[in-house]
């Protein structure tokens, strides 16, 4: 899988736009667009820090209810 598709699912498996997305992360709106549309590559590194993010976030969440 691309980067800029995991980016992007990543952005949809949260239900935001690119707007809010870039809020929740700390990544300019730009930086994601590029990334998405494939003008720009992140470092392989950026999925997986979005993907430790989005899981720490579920954690917290469960932990927060239980």
């Amino acid at each position: 899988m691309d980067i800029a598709k995991r980016i992007r699912e990543f952005r949809e498996s949260v239900g935001e736009n690119r707007t809010e997305f870039s809020k929740h992360t700390g990544i300019p709106v730009r930086t994601i667009e590029d990334w998405e549309s494939g003008r720009r590559t992140p470092p392989e590194y950026i999925p997986r820090l979005i993907a430790y993010q989005m899981e720490y976030e579920k954690l917290v969440k469960k932990s927060k209810k239980g």
